[in-house]
């Protein structure tokens, strides 16, 4: 219900707004309420990872997104792509929710694989750019925009376990997140 509430937000709808591609590429995982769950929590598990993990796995993402978004560009077709990022959300919710205590090399595998798809969303969805440069600076503003989407995910996961409450109250956020991304899939599902 609240789901098909927030779709008919303009906010949570639009995921390209017109600018400048530095512009449109910053805004566009922020707008889309799926790229946004998943940035976030990619950084509140790295945080929760701990160690290493906490500049790794979002630096893996990024990286495997640019990947992901440079195949989209190139018309390349990736079946389920939606479905792949609504079980992105899903799956990164439960692996808070859960404590996963992956292995750091899994952790970044694991999140490659829905960066690909976060990506390839990116690059396909493209706007019709004027220039070459104005392309890069979409891609550029996208790249961005998730890396500080994971700062900020990181900074609120390394706040919150700094105290047992605060844990727990990241394992119900992951709960949160995870319902979300069920209400993502169902809708999907049914086409709403």
């Amino acid at each position: 219900m609240m789901l098909d509430v927030l779709s008919r937000l303009p906010i949570f709808v639009l995921h390209v707004t017109p600018g400048s591609g530095a512009i449109e590429g910053f805004l566009h995982p922020i707008l889309g309420f799926d790229h946004l769950l998943a940035m976030v929590t990619v950084g509140l598990l790295s945080a929760q990872l701990g160690g290493r993990a906490i500049w790794t796995v979002p630096l893996t993402f990024v990286v495997t997104m640019a990947v992901g978004a440079g195949i989209g560009m190139l018309g390349v077709q990736i079946p389920l792509v939606e479905y792949g990022i609504a079980a992105s959300v899903i799956v990164l919710g439960l692996a808070l929710l859960l404590k996963a205590n992956l292995p750091e090399l899994l952790a970044m595998l694991f999140v490659a694989l829905f960066a690909v798809f976060h990506g390839w969303a990116h690059g396909a969805e493209l706007p019709e750019m004027d220039s070459i440069i104005i392309t890069i600076a979409y891609v550029v503003g996208f790249l961005v925009s998730t890396a500080g989407l994971h700062v900020v995910g990181a900074l609120i996961g390394y706040i919150l376990l700094r105290n047992q409450r605060g844990a727990l109250l990241l394992r119900s956020v992951g709960l949160l997140i995870a319902v979300a991304g069920v209400f993502i899939m169902s809708g999907l599902f049914t086409g709403a």
